[in-house]
């Protein structure tokens, strides 16, 4: 396949506000010259069709094209011999993996081809349970090279949650690992995926293992097989499958304001254009740097900017199996030296983390090649964004603040490299095409001037934006198109400042941003409740030094059960059991009765307030239906 070039990169401030101009008042037109510059087996006969009240929104209809080929074939004449994928392990001075675009290419097509003799077709779901180990990359390409669609659980979730993700898609395939090394522990992954199996998953056929750290697993002839036994002897080339634009390229679970989560869909065509035409631009990415998201690919930050941006692009993409602090707070900016990392793009979590252990862990080490650094995942407060401005990046480097959600697809607001403003806490300006909005809450109107805050929302489709929820269209247009006629609500907040700048303020649904993982305060209550001696729950945000936000869980128990530390353990492990560590709340009080209206709701913003040591600022309380519930929760604040 001849190659094809990159999608325009803009190269100045007033290049990016003339742009920006020109993609919102041709929207069409501008998306369609990003479009041009892929391959495409037939050529689209309309650009966009959209009707948000339904909501319906199709890019490129009548388009076809396979995303794989786009990331790997139309590569290999110009950069064959390039390293696409760069593999850093666990351990430091373990095997660092160098994948060129032909090598990657050629174990994508022997994965294709074995998920094909398993029976894998167009259309079928394949779930991925995996650590961040190179198998997972490839096959999850793989799924994309024969149309199969992928649903990536992030490998620290529990087999129920595992098992529901499973079960809402009807997975034929759920590919894992034995074990999965993090740190210095050794994960036991096939074994949740036993249990997952256990609990029922009806839909899977076959479990593909990955032999990563060769340890002793549990065995089902009926339903494992050895990844290695059925990958290593298939043909090194496998023909791609021709794919509408709006076919669905996967389905990825998010948290919700209700309990269940969603399952968010993404299509070929759309996505393909805009991952890779932010992250060009957001990164100013150019041939020959290296770029290292520090993001799991159970997450849309490792879909869109480990795999499918970068490579898109003909980036070198670094993957990390390991985590920031082992074996100490040093390993980051030891990486970034080690393989002279470009950009670099991680959490504002994981920043704090690193700012707490001290700057003798970031000194010493050479990272004069860093570019681009950048946040994301949640908003990066002012004290977090100075450090990693004048540490990592020695007061030279632009950070870049990016604003987006697994919902969008790619990063909404975001400066361009070291081209944009810079200041902090902002993310920043939208990127060209997204039309943002702020809207007052009481009226619906949008709200014109500068500065202003208001409900934050995006008035025209941008291409990688969601299809649908898997299975309930009527979801996905009861939670983001009827808060705000006519607009696509990201149910946050924002404020927009006097230059037009935008800074996130947070959510304003019950869900909480936790390390920048959105976690639903109804999935966390109802893994709480499932304990035999809780009666109610209520669960908040409240602000953590480290996470951002932390879980705060209100919990009323049976007059019989005592209220000490061994049931908070045993609370714990329930929502472990439920959800998976990351949802386990860091503190629980317990209490009687919890503040209600008269209606039987629970004021959760009195709870808010209480759980921040915002006590002064409760407002009335006279009108609830218990106000001196309000009373015993200050009292017992923990």
């Amino acid at each position: 396949m001849q190659s094809v070039d990159l999608p325009k990169k803009i190269n100045s401030f007033r290049a990016y506000q003339d742009t920006y101009q020109r993609s919102v008042s041709d929207p069409e037109g501008f998306w369609a010259e990003q479009a041009e510059t892929f391959h495409w087996h037939q050529k689209w006969d309309r650009v966009l069709d959209w009707d948000f009240s339904k909501p319906k929104v199709e890019w490129f209809g009548g388009g076809t094209l396979n995303i794989t080929e786009n990331c790997l074939d139309r590569h290999l004449e110009s950069r064959g011999d390039q390293t696409a994928i760069l593999y850093e392990p666990n351990e430091p001075g373990g095997e660092v993996i160098n994948l060129t675009y032909r090598q990657l290419h050629a174990e994508v097509c022997k994965v294709g081809n074995a998920l094909r003799s398993l029976g894998i077709g167009k259309g079928d779901r394949i779930c991925f349970y995996m650590p961040m180990v190179p198998e997972l990359a490839i096959s999850v390409l793989a799924c994309a090279r024969i149309g199969a669609i992928h649903s990536v659980v992030f490998a620290g979730f529990s087999a129920q949650a595992l098992a529901d993700r499973v079960n809402d898609a009807n997975c034929k395939i759920i590919v894992c690992s034995d074990y999965n090394r993090r740190g210095n522990k050794n994960i036991p992954v096939k074994e949740v995926v036993d249990d997952a199996i256990a609990l029922g998953c009806p839909s899977v056929e076959i479990v593909l293992v990955h032999k990563n750290t060769g340890e002793t697993v549990a065995w089902n002839d009926k339903l494992d097989v050895w990844y290695h036994h059925r990958v290593d002897e298939q043909p090194l080339t496998c023909a791609p499958e021709v794919m509408n634009a709006e076919d669905v390229l996967f389905i990825l679970y998010t948290s919700g304001s209700t309990g269940k989560p969603k399952g968010v869909v993404h299509t070929c065509g759309g996505y393909m254009v805009y991952t890779a035409y932010s992250f060009l631009n957001v990164f100013q990415y150019e041939p020959g740097d290296v770029y290292w998201c520090t993001a799991d690919i159970g997450w849309i930050t490792g879909h869109s900017y480990i795999l499918y941006g970068p490579l898109l692009c003909g980036a070198t993409t670094l993957m990390f199996e390991g985590v920031p602090t082992y074996p100490d707070a040093s390993r980051f900016w030891q990486v970034c030296a080690k393989h002279r990392v470009n950009q670099f793009y991680t959490a504002p979590t994981a920043i704090r983390a690193l700012m707490a252990r001290g700057n003798k862990f970031v000194e010493g080490h050479d990272l004069s090649d860093l570019k681009v650094i950048g946040s994301v995942g949640e908003p990066i407060n002012e004290e977090a964004w100075e450090w990693y401005h004048e540490h990592v990046g020695k007061g030279k480097v632009p950070v870049v603040d990016t604003w987006w959600q697994t919902e969008t697809g790619g990063m909404m607001i975001s400066g361009l490299g070291g081209l944009s403003p810079q200041k902090p806490t902002f993310a920043g300006y939208p990127l060209p095409g997204i039309q943002m909005a702020l809207v007052d809450k009481n009226t619906g109107e949008e709200l014109m001037g500068n500065p202003e805050s208001g409900l934050l929302c995006v008035k025209f489709p941008w291409p990688s934006i969601l299809r649908t929820t898997w299975g309930d269209h009527e979801r996905c247009r009861t939670t983001y198109f009827t808060t705000v006629a006519g607009m696509y609500f990201t149910g946050d907040g924002a404020r927009r400042d006097a230059d037009g700048m935008y800074r996130i303020v947070g959510r304003v649904d019950d869900v909480i941003n936790v390390s920048g993982h959105r976690m639903g305060t109804a999935e966390v209550e109802n893994a709480i409740n499932e304990h035999e001696g809780v009666i109610e729950s209520a669960v908040v945000g409240y602000p953590h030094e480290i996470k951002g936000q932390g879980i705060y869980a209100y919990v009323i128990v049976a007059d019989n059960v005592a209220h000490d530390d061994a049931l908070r353990e045993e609370i714990i492990a329930m929502v472990r059991q439920e959800i998976g560590p990351i949802a386990k709340p860091d503190k629980i009080q317990f209490v009687s009765e919890l503040p209600k209206t008269r209606s039987g709701k629970i004021m959760r913003r009195i709870l808010r307030k209480v759980a921040a040591g915002e006590v002064d600022q409760l407002g009335d309380t006279s009108t609830l239906l218990n106000p001196e519930a309000v009373q015993e929760v200050i009292d017992g604040v923990v």
